[in-house]
């Protein structure tokens, strides 16, 4: 079991790889020298990944195609064969000069033919599709290109006839070369590794980069409302307002008192995203009663029309006329007999100023303002080099036969990248490079590999739903790596279920993080992580976690929309929606690192106080023979201080971390959890579980909760007994530390402070036969004073 466990262990770590990565730095130039890195324009280059050869067939158009004998017409079309590998063009009808621009991309290391056979048929709707003509190419006469060489020049082929013997009438328009996946046709092209993939799946299975859509915060003021009249005149309103933005809707507080003229002047802050789609839709209502809204006046208005301010100077509030409510289109006229209209009063602005967070501030990628005005320069470029995975699980059923279509996702700011899905494969090689600019190394990118759905095949997910199935995901700190220099890991892609931790296999990145300004990043790391919109005016934290999720939402109801789209299931995986969710696991997790963290204060305290009692008496001298040496020179105590936590540093340099961090295991309670609570943790909210166990787990929750009161009514107790020495809650506790305080503030004025310290440190560190087993008069002081503790029902 023990060799189980570290076997376990050592499959949940990260490991070195040593990948036959493509040239390293380009255009000849040095590292740092005249080449890549000083040039004005960083170049997109292949060199973060392995070299895929492809052969390319590029299908432009044809010209006078001869007419089928019987129906007089051409329904002409292009198959590439090579091998066992076929790929077709559209078919037009009745033309004979029609045009394609199609390119195809053939796996070299899949190819087993030494000839490339283009052919040109003629689609027949009932009987075989005819033969038009031929061009044959051999393999060892095609050319290889490789970018920055300008694309290979298309040729006028003249068609053969079927054996070859004589040359047919019509042309076609050909260019046929050897690339990589570094050619400009290769993301549009048809690959002979997804052939098996027909209609609307063939948009799917091609690597796309999306941009999340620009957020901005939108504040309303509403300040006041004149001339609001409810159907019952006789009753004054007690008057709110509710405003709706897409899918957001808030309200404000009652007016405390009943008039036709209310006030409220309270903030609503909604999540837009541009360009603005949706309408601002504000009505005054009356609460008639507790299950009745009685709507006085509406306010329609596009978003666009709104101020933009960049910082936080105020906005002119305005009037706006409410539109009375109840009047139909046929009755607009008696809109303009009205002698008053009723009025509200707002300060509406679009927010620049702020960051829009649609993903936890632990895992941030990104920390820029709305306003692109205000955007610094960027201080560095990520990039990243998807080289493939390695003993994927399978994640669906095809065909009565258990397979996964893997593709990966990168998110890193507003830019999401996903690569191509390889079609039937547990060892996918993708081997695609992307580059981000970096604008704070204090953020996180986000990689996360998905099973492909979506192809229009006869597949079926383990789950049965039509949904891209999670494989794994990995999270990368950039402030964690080193500058230039390339790190080559192979990260476990781990996940979560039901049963317990899963490893689904194994993703082999390259990432390196260029440093464009060494200064500009130093002065980064002193300067706030927020734009200072967030300081300023900060947001509550129900606030936060309520505008988060709004934006997480039009995040993934924007991109759902691209073509292909990317997943709303994606999206949230990514974004890590559901992290603010309750789980037991999560919860003691969080309170080991807790102990964690202080386990070396307590370390330190047990050694002071072996010290103290003198269990090594060596020791405890050499501490007495420093403690005399800082009391004598009191100005060595904060420079030895300092010199101590840097040599401190130095020794901890030969132990520094080689390997980015990566989720442990251990570190998330993942292996510990229990069924039941794991169970409790994928529970849907609201519950879905039978009337026991949800009393169980109520049960539960009440004694775990019931201990966290406890600590945190003892903290509270602590703090309020601080609060009682100078409060005269208990007078003559009071009365004897303000005498205390007066007695010590006399002696402390005449007594150096050498000799007060001297004789505090000696009583602190005296020898175990001068100690008491008693707590000493001022802890038995502190804890007889009052707290609050007993003014609680």
């Amino acid at each position: 079991m023990a060799k189980d466990g570290a076997k376990s262990q050592e499959d949940y770590k990260l490991k070195d790889m040593k990948p036959d990565l493509g040239e390293k730095w380009p255009h000849g130039g040095q590292r740092g020298g005249s080449g890549w890195i000083s040039s004005e324009r960083v170049a997109s280059t292949y060199d973060l990944v392995e070299q895929m050869f492809y052969l390319y067939v590029r299908v432009v158009k044809a010209k006078d195609l001869p007419p089928n004998p019987v129906t007089s017409n051409c329904d002409p079309y292009v198959e590439v064969k090579i091998g066992n590998y076929k790929g077709k063009t559209k078919h037009f009808e009745k033309r004979t000069n029609p045009e394609w621009n199609q390119v195809f991309a053939f796996s070299k290391d899949k190819i087993q033919s030494s000839t490339v056979e283009v052919f040109v048929r003629d689609k027949e709707m009932v009987t075989r599709d005819d033969y038009i003509g031929k061009v044959v190419f051999d393999m060892h006469e095609i050319p290889t290109r490789v970018p920055p060489d300008s694309p290979l020049a298309p040729q006028w082929y003249r068609l053969e006839a079927r054996r070859g013997e004589a040359k047919k009438r019509g042309e076609v328009m050909l260019a046929v070369w050897l690339g990589t996946q570094a050619d400009e046709a290769f993301p549009d092209a048809w690959h002979s590794d997804a052939s098996s993939v027909q209609g609307e799946g063939v948009q799917s299975v091609r690597a796309k980069v999306y941009v999340s859509p620009k957020l901005w915060y939108l504040r309303v003021n509403v300040i006041e409302a004149q001339d609001v009249e409810p159907s019952d005149r006789s009753q004054p309103p007690q008057a709110f307002v509710k405003v709706q933005v897409g899918n957001q809707i808030l309200k404000t507080k009652l007016c405390p008192n009943k008039t036709t003229n209310p006030m409220w002047n309270e903030d609503l802050v909604f999540v837009a995203a541009e360009p603005f789609e949706e309408q601002f839709f504000l009505t005054v209502e009356n609460k008639v009663s507790s299950a009745k809204d009685e709507v006085m006046g509406r306010l329609i208005s596009p978003l666009n029309v709104f101020e933009k301010r960049l910082d936080h100077r105020a906005v002119h509030s305005k009037w706006y006329n409410l539109e009375k409510f109840g009047f139909g289109a046929l009755e607009g006229d008696k809109r303009h007999e009205l002698k008053f209209s009723s009025r509200i009063h707002l300060r509406v602005c679009l927010e620049g100023g702020y960051h829009v967070m649609d993903e936890s501030t632990l895992y941030i990628s990104d920390v820029k303002p709305t306003a692109r005005q205000l955007w610094k320069k960027p201080i560095g470029i990520l990039e990243v080099g998807i080289l493939s995975a390695q003993g994927l699980s399978p994640m669906k059923t095809k065909d009565g036969k258990a397979t996964t279509d893997p593709y990966c996702v990168a998110k890193y700011g507003q830019k999401w990248v996903r690569t191509r899905t390889i079609i039937e494969s547990f060892s996918p090689k993708w081997n695609e490079q992307y580059m981000w600019e970096v604008y704070d190394p204090c953020t996180v990118i986000t990689l996360g590999v998905f099973d492909n759905c979506h192809l229009g095949g006869s597949e079926k997910s383990n789950n049965g739903a039509k949904v891209d199935a999670r494989i794994g995901k990995v999270r990368i700190r950039l402030s964690t790596l080193e500058a230039d220099r390339i790190y080559t890991h192979s990260y476990p892609l781990l996940v979560l279920q039901t049963k317990g931790l899963k490893k689904m296999g194994e993703v082999q990145l390259a990432v390196r993080f260029t440093c464009l300004s060494l200064a500009h990043m130093i002065y980064l790391y002193g300067h706030p992580l927020l734009p200072k919109m967030h300081y300023l005016h900060p947001f509550t934290v129900n606030q936060l976690d309520s505008l988060r999720y709004q934006a997480m939402s039009i995040v993934a109801a924007r991109l759902a929309r691209a073509e292909p789209p990317l997943r709303k299931e994606i999206v949230e995986y990514m974004l890590d929606v559901d992290s603010h969710m309750w789980s037991m696991r999560r919860s003691k997790a969080n309170f080991f690192r807790i102990v964690s963290v202080f386990s070396s204060l307590i370390a330190m305290s047990k050694w002071l106080g072996d010290v103290c009692h003198w269990k090594n008496p060596l020791t405890t001298i050499l501490f007495h023979v420093l403690f005399f040496i800082l009391i004598c020179y009191p100005e060595l105590i904060l420079p030895t201080a300092f010199l101590y936590m840097f040599l401190i540093g130095l020794w901890s340099f030969r132990f520094r971390p080689r390997h980015p961090p990566h989720m442990d295991t251990k570190i998330s309670w993942a292996e510990a959890a229990s069924a039941d609570e794991l169970d409790e943790e994928f529970d849907t909210f609201p519950t879905s579980k039978g009337q026991d166990v949800v009393k169980m787990r109520y049960d539960r929750l009440r004694s775990v909760a019931g201990r966290i009161q406890m600590v945190v009514g003892d903290i509270a107790t602590q703090g309020e007994r601080f609060q009682a020495l100078l409060s005269w809650r208990d007078p003559r506790a009071t009365c004897l530390f303000v005498i205390t305080c007066l007695v010590a503030a006399m002696v402390l004025y005449v007594t150096p402070f050498k000799i007060v310290a001297l004789a505090g440190g000696m009583y602190w560190m005296r020898h175990p036969k001068f100690r008491s087993k008693m707590p000493s008069a001022p802890s038995n002081f502190f804890r007889k004073l009052p707290s609050k503790a007993d003014m609680m029902l």
